[in-house]
């Protein structure tokens, strides 16, 4: 009733904006001024660029679902630790490696407990049963689960976990043990990573016995700091806190995601404290000059690039791709797209990581090049292409649309006619994963600090069908230098097997390296707490709220001082 009222003498300006508003108040009594300004303070509303594709990691690997799903809703055997991306416990409390690296025994926490929710309440705490159940779902194609939601995992199959994993053993209640083919030197980082979520096996038996299965992946049970509320796709996601979160307790009574994919819609929103906190903002300069706002940045494993559907002519042509990388100004890019918030890609890899080669490639900006590259390749004339460019805004590309033209322009000099090909985000992603495509403006953010993450993710032949390999390309030779690099735990070697696959990559080029950037977000003063992460998804479970009158007391108090000492 309120809604349509609302609706029919146009006070607001969005359905989302009295979503939330209604969400907010409909905590507490409606003529209780003082008990609805609590609630407001203990929520905090993120303003996300868009919809999860589905609430179980597992699934999927797109940056969107894993912010939206993995550090709220769950948790692993395994995290990092925020001040070296060393290995800790979380789920295990402790672990064991064999001599020969191939078994691992994990031993649980015994005071874990599920989300207790609307829609489902666990009768016991977390057991061996959840963690085995979790792991054969993805490794058993025979088991009750693995084709409920399509029998996809591509960052499993992408790594070849079936292929590697022989068996999930059960100990006993609290201890459960891997058992590996062979050694592996990223397995135990693969653990800690926003897909290798622990799921609730009771929950699963519920669901089967309802037979509801499909619901085990869109109204999720997890042992994460949040529960989910309510969902409505393209709108807004509210979760509550887990009142039993084992980890610590959690100071956010509600967290809603808003969503919103327009980036001036996002900061208009922050403006006006409608969001306390928006993803991927623009006009930095503007929030950072306000009193009220703060910008938060870190320092990403990723980078954007420029792939090429190597499937289809005229891109199955090396030289052709090559002539593109010559054409293509790639310092302009930078600088209208990235600003100083980003540098020029000189490899797969950022210079952070202890894998990147000292040996930067320079890809000369050169139209003479190119348009003999192309014309040996037997394209002399040209030829048109569809460039396809990502319709939100991430880290690695804040802007592809934009980009597109740049690029559009440049390869226009060398008769190269560009058709700019956008889609909604969840149907440009099933699309583009069916090969539809000539080239792609796309990008990857690692979800762990081993280079691996990189190399196999995004163009292992595996990968071509299950992950990140938009380019379709498959080398055996580059393959078999990532197997010999995860089989030596000698990081001296690894680094030596990693520089030969960047050399591959540059040769063939089935994608061009374009930036690797900082990742920013902005925020109102009162949320207090670390979000953003250098790697994976955000997590909002150590995030607290001040009230807006105590941030107002403090900035006060220290104008004040600052005025005194004049």
């Amino acid at each position: 009733m309120m809604l349509a009222r609302l609706l029919n003498h146009h006070v607001v300006s969005t359905l989302l904006s009295i979503n939330l508003l209604l969400m907010l108040s409909a905590c507490a009594p409606q003529d209780n001024e003082q008990s609805e300004r609590s609630i407001h303070d203990n929520s905090v509303i993120y303003c996300a660029e868009g919809s999860p594709e589905t609430f179980n990691p597992q699934l999927v690997t797109s940056g969107t679902t894993i912010d939206a799903t993995s550090k709220q809703l769950y948790d692993r055997l395994l995290a990092f630790n925020p001040k070296d991306d060393s290995l800790i416990p979380a789920l295990a409390k402790s672990w064991h490696i064999t001599r020969d690296g191939k078994m691992i025994t994990f031993y649980l926490r015994k005071d874990v407990e599920f989300n207790h929710t609307d829609y489902f309440t666990p009768s016991r705490k977390l057991n061996a049963d959840d963690v085995i159940f979790s792991f054969n779902r993805i490794l058993d194609k025979h088991h009750p689960y693995h084709h409920v939601s399509g029998g996809k995992y591509p960052f499993f199959q992408t790594i070849k976990f079936a292929q590697l994993v022989k068996e999930v053993e059960k100990i006993n209640d609290y201890t459960i043990r891997f058992k590996l083919n062979h050694a592996d030197s990223s397995f135990l980082t693969n653990l800690a990573t926003d897909f290798s979520v622990i799921l609730s096996a009771e929950y699963a038996e519920h669901l089967t016995k309802i037979k509801q299965q499909h619901l085990l992946d869109t109204m999720p049970i997890g042992t994460g700091p949040y529960k989910l509320k309510e969902f409505r796709s393209g709108s807004f996601i509210r979760f509550y806190r887990n009142e039993h979160y084992w980890a610590h307790p959690v100071k956010i009574a509600q967290l809603v995601y808003d969503i919103t994919p327009i980036n001036t819609g996002r900061l208009t929103k922050l403006l006006a404290k409608e969001c306390d906190v928006i993803s991927y903002p623009i006009a930095h300069k503007k929030i950072t000059e306000h009193a009220d706002f703060t910008l938060d940045s870190v320092t990403s494993f990723n980078v954007g690039y420029l792939g090429f559907n190597v499937t289809k002519p005229p891109f199955d042509n090396i030289l052709v791709r090559k002539a593109i990388s010559h054409a293509i100004n790639f310092d302009t890019i930078i600088n209208i797209i990235y600003g100083d918030q980003a540098q020029l890609a000189t490899s797969l890899l950022p210079e952070s990581s202890w894998a990147h080669s000292k040996d930067k490639i320079t890809r000369k900006y050169s139209l003479k090049l190119a348009k003999s590259l192309l014309d040996v390749a037997g394209y002399k004339q040209g030829f048109t292409m569809d460039l396809w460019a990502m319709p939100i805004q991430r880290a690695y590309n804040p802007n592809a649309l934009k980009m597109a033209k740049l690029i559009q322009a440049d390869l226009q000099h060398i008769n190269i006619k560009v058709n700019i090909i956008s889609y909604e985000w969840n149907t440009f992603l099933r699309r583009l994963a069916a090969g539809e495509h000539d080239a792609v403006l796309l990008g990857w953010s690692a979800d762990q600090p081993d280079p691996d993450n990189f190399f196999t993710p995004l163009l292992s032949c595996a990968a071509r069908f299950t992950g990140g390999n938009r380019s379709f390309w498959c080398n055996k030779q580059y393959d078999d230098l990532l197997a010999k690099a995860l089989a030596t735990t000698n990081l001296k070697q690894r680094k030596k097997y990693y520089q030969q696959a960047l050399k591959i990559i540059d040769n063939e080029l089935p994608l061009i390296p374009i930036a690797h950037s900082k990742r920013y977000q902005a925020r109102i003063k009162t949320v207090q707490g670390k979000i953003l992460q250098p790697f994976g998804g955000i997590d909002f479970s150590n995030v607290s709220k001040l009230p807006a009158q105590t941030l107002l007391t403090k900035t006060n108090a220290k104008n004040n001082l600052d005025e005194s000492k004049k």
